[in-house]
């Protein structure tokens, strides 16, 4: 058995992945069926309300912590693990950065960014809220399935470990 924190730190970041997938699950089966289906001016203000509010948030500490957590126990299982947990922990990261982190980084940030600047009223911002519910919702999809295996196997490497 290895030091006993590496195993606390898969079952930490494994829950703190399991969370991000379920505020990420929360929006793909209905919060954004719900904004959609909204009259186009109270969906996007909504949208840019919650947009605007993830910023003062636990979810988003957990979301950013993430990506450098699980590249450092990543590299730790490289140079200090041997067994099935390390390719465990190794895949964790391998999911988590591009297909969480960065899939928000440039799919789901950049929409919201435009979809901020605009009046919620507009006729422009209506004609990009119907593009932007599909999208942005087939992209958070990604980051659902994504940290949701993350979670995985963070959970199989502490098996593994302990």
């Amino acid at each position: 058995m290895t030091a006993d924190w590496i195993v606390y730190a898969c079952l930490a970041a494994g829950l703190a992945s399991a969370l991000v997938a379920g505020v990420f699950l929360t929006f793909s089966d209905f919060v954004m069926k719900a904004l959609v289906t909204a009259e186009p001016a109270g969906g996007i203000e909504s949208m840019q309300r919650l947009n605007r509010t993830v910023f003062r948030s636990v979810f988003l500490a957990l979301f950013v912590a993430l990506a450098p957590v699980s590249i450092g126990l990543a590299i730790y299982a490289i140079a200090a693990l041997a067994g099935p947990a390390v390719a465990w922990i190794i895949a964790a990261a391998v999911i988590y950065v591009p297909g969480v982190f960065f899939v928000t980084a440039f799919g789901n940030v950049p929409m919201n960014q435009r979809l901020d600047g605009m009046d919620h009223r507009s006729a422009e911002a209506a004609d990009y809220w119907r593009t932007y519910g599909r999208v942005w919702t087939r992209w958070n999809h990604v980051r659902t399935i994504g940290s949701a295996a993350t979670a995985v196997c963070f959970l199989l490497a502490a098996v593994a470990l302990a």
